[in-house]
This record gives structure tokens, sequence and C-alpha cells, in this order.
């Protein structure tokens, strides 16, 4: 029924729910028997995700592999843009760093060769799988950057994809987004939306059957669905703006209270999912001194650019409180970008992240980094000695820093890999270069754990494998929106689209057309 079939879901903004409904519908598919995969063919994001080749892509392309059962690969996302400020962003090619551009330079040098990897991307993936769906990016109906984008509907034309259109109703306004953007766009794209879906929807849908109809009746356009809000999903989430939702506010009904530093430029914080789902964690995001408190438990994540966020540490006061909160024994845990912030020195002599050049750090470890041209990108294992007790422990790395200890008194490592040791513990201070670090369950029980009995708490035990939690979640989301899309009318469609627009994607003397 399928081969290298092409579905493209595109929003009215950014955070319309695009990428949780293609995981969702990667699940389905693969659910039905049909070998799925995603592609975004250009994501910017900070929050990645290492492939098995040690090449990274956008974490939710990552995700939504898993969702489909399949192993994650760059032609999912062969271009990865990361903001590290100034207006400049690192753009990633097939996993790697390609190099640093400033958005006007992207647009008018990189489009060509974008287009020319973004097409063999997809060719390849074509014969591969029997359904590819295809993730946009903001809105399609953003006029001034439509003659040179690389996401939207330039990509649904290129891969000659049926589209359905994403609006949130929770921000209000959801037809005139969806009938803005409708209007906005060209002829030729239009025709080639096959329904819109309403998304984030929470209350009696009755009450908004009056406006699905007058839609309908409008635009000519059906709605293919109305999905409701879903809550206590365990899915990493792409972009940062869902920070804002979580309270800094203590919950006085959690045991511990866990503070992360929200920095500017914040990567992975997907690190920290596993301790939202633990029922006596509070996790909060903090962006100044007043707001952290008296926490149990300190987290500085990673960072895209670890010159300018320990800069604003030292601006915000941040910094002089995690130094007071460590010589009073709280525990501080530094991941990545946030472990080379710990030391006493950070220097960036080839202005790889920033002009800064070099900065000193918050100096709770005897260490100095340096900012290297190479970029290390890994999946990583190793045996981590926590308390006495030995812990098998798996993450990745992504970073550009080599970290050299000047003192070695009452230091140990943090985790004993096969070739060569990994981060540092120093008394209540932990710093690791491993993401995922707290998705490994007997280590995170243990933290917990000590967490607890230092306030005279009684340990919990057997707490439930976040992986676990992940898996549970897909398929309650497949299973909402199983319930609530139809899918035998978007399956139609696609057969549809494809029998009525058949084209093929091809390449000519090495450049897309």
């Amino acid at each position: 029924m399928f081969k290298g079939t092409p579905l493209m879901i595109q929003g009215t903004h950014s955070d319309a729910g695009k990428s949780a409904l293609v995981t969702a519908l990667c699940r389905i598919f693969a659910r039905e028997g049909y070998k799925t995969a995603p592609f975004k063919s250009q994501n910017m994001a900070l929050n990645s995700y290492i492939t098995r080749d040690g090449k990274e892509i956008g974490r939710a392309q990552g995700v939504q592999a898993e969702a489909a059962g399949v192993v994650a690969t760059t032609d999912m996302n062969p271009i990865l843009i990361k903001p590290t400020g100034e207006y400049q962003s690192q753009i990633v090619v097939h996993g790697k760093p390609f190099q640093n551009m400033k958005a006007g330079e992207y647009r008018q040098e990189f489009y060509e060769k974008g287009l020319q990897v973004i097409t063999e991307s997809y060719l390849r993936l074509q014969k591969e799988y029997e359904i590819l769906v295809i993730e946009g990016a903001g809105s399609p109906a953003e006029v001034n950057l439509n003659d040179r984008e690389l996401v939207n509907m330039r990509i649904a034309r290129l891969t000659n994809a049926p589209v359905i259109l994403v609006g949130d109703i929770e921000k209000g306004g959801v037809f005139a987004s969806l009938v803005g953007t409708l209007q906005l766009l060209e002829e030729e794209d239009r025709k080639r939306v096959i329904g819109v879906v309403i998304n984030k929807f929470r209350g009696d849908v009755s009450l908004l059957e009056p406006g699905l109809e007058w839609f309908e009746a409008y635009t000519g356009i059906p709605v293919l669905g109305v999905i409701p809000y879903v809550t206590g999903l365990h899915i990493e989430a792409e972009d940062s703006v869902v920070l804002d939702s979580f309270s800094k506010d203590k919950d006085e009904t959690k045991d511990l209270d866990i503070a992360v530093i929200r920095f500017p430029y914040i990567s992975n914080f997907t690190d920290m999912d596993p301790l939202f789902s633990e029922e006596d964690c509070h996790v909060k995001y903090v962006q100044k001194a007043e707001e952290l408190g008296e926490p149990d438990l300190v987290i500085l994540p990673g960072s895209k650019n670890t010159l300018g966020d320990l800069q604003f540490l030292h601006e915000s006061g941040l910094g002089n409180r995690l130094q007071t909160l460590a010589a009073q024994g709280t525990r501080i845990f530094g991941i990545c970008g946030g472990y080379q912030m710990l030391g006493e020195e950070v220097v960036d002599e080839y202005e790889i992240e920033s002009s800064l050049k070099v900065i000193s750090g918050l100096g709770l470890i005897p260490m100095t980094t340096h900012l290297e041209k190479e970029k290390r990108t890994v999946l990583s294992e190793g045996i981590l000695n926590f308390k006495g007790k030995q812990f098998f422990i798996k993450g990745y790395e992504i970073h550009m820093g080599v970290t050299t200890l000047h003192g070695r008194e009452n230091v140990m490592p943090f985790a004993v890999l096969a070739d060569r040791t990994d981060g540092v513990q120093v008394e209540n201070i932990i710093g690791t270069y491993f993401h995922g670090i707290f998705h490994n369950d007997s280590f995170r029980e243990e933290l917990l754990n000590t967490l607890r009995q230092k306030k005279g708490l009684s340990p919990l035990i057997g707490r439930t494998s976040f992986d676990r939690k992940r898996e549970e979640s897909f398929d309650r989301l497949a299973d909402v929106v199983s319930l609530h899309l139809s899918m035998d009318k978007i399956k139609e469609k696609m057969v549809e689209f494809e029998r009525t627009n058949k084209k093929e994607v091809v390449q000519t003397h090495g450049k897309s057309v």
C-alpha cells in the first residue's frame, strides 16, 4: 500500500504540537506494521540526540525514531542549527559541525548546499521506509522567509507530500491562525493541505462543533481531529519554551527540592526529565539568585555558550549564591557545560562559542577547561563509584572542551570508562560530561535516597524505570491520537494524493530539483 510515502505535519506557529503529533504518528504507523521513519530537513534546537555512530541530530527526531521502533540516523535530520549567541549559530551537517554562520549568511550562502544535502537524505530514506512522517518548523506563512526556506512548503514540494496543518487552541485564536495561515499560502501549497488538526483542547468538544462546521464550510478543508491536552507524558520536549510552564515556587508536598539553573543558552535540558517523573521531587528552573532558596540539589545543565552562560552566573548573583551553598554542603551537580563552569577557568582562545576568550569559573573544582575546535559526540558507558557502591551507567557526550585537573587531593573520577575516566567527585560537588546521567535508574535512586537520608527521610526503594515510563508514554500518546484523529481518512488521502500528484524526487548533476 505504501512505499516511501510521505505525510507532512506543519503548524500555524512554533510549539503548536508538531513534534508530538509526528511522534504519535510514528508509533501508530509502526504498530500497524508499516516501516516508518521521521524526517525533519532542518532543525533549530539546543536539545540534541546522539546516534549510534556518534552523530548529532535534533532530539525530537531521535525520539520519533524510537517511537517508530527504528534506529535514528542523520538522514532523519540532516541539518541541525544550534544558536550560540550574537546572532550566530553552529551549523551541524549530518551530525558534525560544518561552520558557524550568521542568519543572513546562512540564507544566502548555504541554501543550495542545504537543499542538496536534504534531497540526498530524503532519497535514502524513501528507499528504505514505507512511510515517512515529515515535520515542518515554525509556520509556513512566514512570508519574509519563504523565498529561501528549507523546512516547510519547499520541502513539501520537494518530497511531494500532503500536508496536515496543526493549530494550538490553548493559546487562543485557533480558527484565526488556521484561516490566516491558509490564506497566506501560495495556491499550489494550499492545495497540498489535506486537512487540519486542532491540538491541546480542554473541555467539552461539543462546544467546539459550531466552529468546526464553520471552518470546513469557509475553507473547504476538513478537520481531521481535535486532540485533547495530554498530561503526564514522559517524552522529551525539544524547545526550551516548555520550561516557562514549570513553577519556581517550592512545592511543600514534595520531599526533595531540586533547582536547575536556566542558562540563556541552556542545552539538553531533557537530562532532568527523569527527576520530574519522581513523585518525591519538585524540580524548578531558576534564573535569579533569590529563586534558589535552600535546595537539596542544584544542577548546572549543559550550555551551548559556556563562557556566556558563566558570565550570566556571575552577573546575576547566582555564582556567589552557588559558592555559598556549596560551602554549606549543598550537593552541586554539573553536566557538560555546567561541569566546565565548576572549575577555575574556561578558555575559548579560538572563539568557538564566544568572543570572551577566557572567564573565571566558580572555583569549586581545581580544574581548567579549554574549548577545542573538534567536537566530541559519542555514546558512552562506564562504572561509577558513588557512596561506596558501584553502578553501571550509560549516556552520551556532546562537547568541545578538554578539562584538566590541577590537583587530586580528595578528588575522585566520576566514572571509569574502558579507555579513560570521566568527570570529578569532590565531597558534595559532582561534575561529568555524561548527558542522560539521571536516566540511569539505579544511580538516580541512590542519589535521591542520599538526599533523603540527609534530611532524615527514609529511602524509597524500587523506583519505576524511566525507560519503561517513556515506552508507556509513547503508547498512551498514540492511543489518544488514534482515538481523536481520523486515521483511515488520513491514509486514504495519502494514497489519493500520491496517485493524483505522482512526481519523483530526483537529482541531476549534484543539484536538487
